[in-house]
């Protein structure tokens, strides 16, 4: 670490841990340490399996034509150059998965060795090391089987496993669970006001879209409105009922998804962004009332063009970034996956297929 670990003065944020360039929290570093020596407050993970989120992903395997060991090549090769995983390009990572194998005795986290973990905080600013090169990825799905080990800061958030999911099942729900923790946030607010808000939500097929649609049923919605990008998502949606109202449209094309919630009982209250692609900021500012709330879920999002967008049509709306983490976020989004089946369902049925997506 530059400094061994027994003279490094230790940061709760990590900022001991930042090879380059110094100064900077460890997310907005280019490189951190993944010494496994750790801190009095740090702790130790064994990694078993990654989660990239969906728009590293779809960058990756486009980025490199489809081609499996390419992108099991370029995920390995960041890893070992950054000392964490953070896509050059879309500047987002995910999470991961593993055991405890040792806990500092100022850690905060209250985790001791032997403990099943999801880590809640990116992996953009995890210091993370493999030991197997990803060997054991076939590099089609975000689900990385993987073996190394990461650290945990004091300032770090972890959840252990529950027993009752598979642990694929788990890691796809708290990699997104900061999405309906905030939607449910967002109507209930709306409720208390006296206003049973129309939600849109586009992605609502995917894995942070369902769970939004049953977190804003869940908060007291007058009506919901999943927008897809084609027939067969649309015909997933309806099976798992979770949707009041189910429309198809291309979230890219700002004039027709407008046209499509209208047509589907909108302009939205609430608009929520949960795919992958970038290019959707304007279409959602479109399909949201004045006085609305557009939450973006998306890390392809771009903030100036929402922002310069929402300015350009003249558009009285709020715009919320939602930054993955409410206090109790992953317990209401498994508790949403055991009491939904419609959630469950599309989950499932995801990874099944091996696409799992944001």
């Amino acid at each position: 670490m530059g400094d061994s670990p027994e003279r490094a003065v230790e940061s709760p944020a990590g900022l001991h841990r930042v090879i380059e360039p110094p100064g900077v929290l460890p997310q907005a570093a280019y490189r951190l340490d993944p010494d496994p020596r750790i801190h009095p407050g740090e702790v130790r993970v064994r990694v078993r399996r990654l989660n990239l989120d969906a728009a590293s992903y779809r960058q990756l395997r486009e980025e490199h034509g489809g081609d499996p060991a390419a992108v099991r090549a370029a995920v390995a090769g960041t890893v070992a150059e950054r000392g964490k995983m953070h896509n050059p390009v879309t500047g987002s990572g995910g999470m991961l998965i593993g055991e405890v194998e040792e806990a500092g005795p100022e850690s905060p986290l209250g985790l001791a060795p032997g403990d099943r973990i999801a880590t809640l905080v990116s992996l953009t600013l995890t210091p993370l090391a493999l030991d197997d090169a990803l060997a054991g990825w076939d590099g089609r799905s975000e689900q990385v089987p993987a073996s190394g080990h990461a650290i945990l800061f004091r300032r770090s958030i972890a959840a252990r496993l529950p027993d009752d999911l598979p642990d694929a099942e788990a890691l796809a729900v708290m990699d997104v669970c900061g999405a309906p923790a905030l939607v449910r946030r967002v109507v209930a607010e709306r409720v208390a006001r006296g206003t049973k808000p129309v939600v849109a939500v586009l992605g609502a097929a995917g894995k942070s879209g369902s769970l939004a649609v049953a977190a804003a049923h869940d908060a007291g919605a007058a009506r919901t409105i999943g927008v897809v990008p084609d027939q067969g998502e649309a015909a997933a949606l309806r099976r798992a009922g979770l949707a009041s109202e189910v429309a198809v449209a291309d979230a890219r094309d700002a004039v027709a998804l407008e046209a499509a919630v209208r047509a589907a009982g909108g302009p939205a209250d609430v608009t929520v962004v949960c795919v992958d692609v970038p290019g959707c900021e304007h279409g959602a500012i479109l399909a949201t009332r004045d006085g609305g709330t557009v939450i973006f879920f998306s890390m392809a999002t771009s903030f100036s063009a929402a922002a310069l967008g929402a300015e350009g049509l003249a558009a009285d709306v709020t715009l919320l970034i939602g930054n993955g983490y409410l206090p109790g976020h992953a317990d209401y989004a498994l508790d949403l996956v055991r009491r939904v089946p419609g959630v469950r369902d599309l989950l499932r049925g995801r990874l099944a297929e091996g696409s799992v997506t944001r």
